[in-house]
Parts: structure tokens; sequence; C-alpha cells
């Protein structure tokens, strides 16, 4: 959802994207505004101490935040992928997400996945005590063993050709492999991973994970 809010920031030239790199939610809303084409600049944060701007910008105080030139916020990665392809999307990466499977995967992902994502791969934080074995477990029959048999059938979750669900969902994958990589390539998903070491490969991905100064912005 876009803010109409107008706060107090210096005149921006470009849109100006608060991110973190490693941030699964950021590096999706980077590689959508690539993809689209859109210049923009980037500014690391560092967690610990985030920019007093950011925060009056989008209190929530998580990335990705994108301030428009006409200072509207864009403090949701969805959301700021979809408007990246606004009027930009002549290859049809916005329309092939729309499919109604499409978007039940990436709502599978930003739902009970990233659930048990976060306790397979923070156990410490989880409230209820729940060994991360069994949030493991659970990611696998809750996304992964449908993602990967979709993935059988076809390369990308669009089709034939890549599309914004993709890059919606390839991140967290991502960082559900970091976790135990011998355990993960060792499972029945073969499918998964050829599409996640491609992924990994592409040079999209590539130009997201551009090293970036802690605190300073710089061009994309």
């Amino acid at each position: 959802m876009i803010s109409s809010t107008v706060h107090e920031l210096p005149p921006i030239q470009r849109p100006l994207l608060f991110t973190y790199r490693r941030c699964p939610y950021a590096m999706r809303a980077r590689m959508a505004l690539l993809q689209a084409g859109v210049d923009f600049d980037a500014h690391e944060i560092t967690l610990r101490d985030k920019p007093s701007e950011m925060l009056r910008m989008s209190p929530k105080g998580t990335v990705p935040v994108l301030v428009l030139p006409d200072q509207r916020v864009v403090d949701q990665s969805l959301d700021i992928m979809g408007w990246a392809f606004q009027g930009r999307d002549p290859d049809g990466w916005w329309g092939r997400a729309q499919s109604a499977l499409c978007l039940e995967m990436v709502g599978l992902n930003d739902g009970p996945f990233k659930q048990h994502l976060d306790g397979y791969k923070y156990p410490e934080r989880d409230p209820l005590r729940i060994q991360p074995q069994v949030h493991r477990d659970r990611a696998v029959a809750c996304l992964l063993q449908p993602l990967d048999k979709l993935l059988c059938s076809q390369r990308f979750l669009g089709g034939s050709e890549p599309c914004l669900a993709d890059l919606a969902i390839f991140p967290f994958i991502r960082q559900y492999r970091a976790v135990d990589v011998t355990w993960f390539d060792g499972q029945d998903l073969q499918a998964t991973r050829r599409w996640l070491v491609a992924w990994l490969e592409s040079q999209l991905f590539q130009r997201c994970m551009r090293k970036l100064t802690t605190g300073s912005t710089q061009q994309f």
C-alpha cells in the first residue's frame, strides 16, 4: 500500500530505497526494481542503528522502505514490487504472477512457510519452544513439496518464463536452505534445487547483492 502522507525529507530526484542486503524482503524488492528497469538510490542500513530519516518515513522500522520523489512512501515489499512494474511490464512479469496458483504460492510463502522458517532459523525466538526440526519439516510440507511438484512440470512459477512470484519466493527459499545446506541438498527436491541454483547464478541476483557501504546512499 502506498502512503500519501508527506514527511520531511530533503528533495530527492530518484526513488530512494532503504534496504538491508541480507533481508529477503528487501532482496525481492531490489530484484523487482532492477528487473523493471527502475533507476533508484539504495541506502544500506544497519539493524542496530536505523536511520532517523527512515523511521520518520515509516515508523514500522523494517526494510524495505521506498520513498518516491514526491515523498510518498511504499513500505511493504510486495507493494514495492507491484509499484516497480506499473506501466513497465512489456515481458509480462507482473501479469503472469497474477494467476490463482502464483498468488496462492506467494501467500503460502509469506504466511505459514515464513513462520516455520523463523522457527527453524531462530528457535530461541519461538514462544512455543517447538523443536526447530519440527518447523523445518512443516516448512517442507506447507510450501517446498507443492513448489517442487509445480517445478517438475514447468521451469518457473509463471510457466516457461519467470515472473514476480519467482522473485517473491526465491529469497526465502535461499534463506531456508542456508540454515543447513547439507540437509537441504539431500532432500528429494530436485526441481526446487535446480530452480534455486538458476536464480542464485542469475545476473539479476548478482546485481541485487552488490555490496553497499553501510550508512551510505548509492545509485542502482
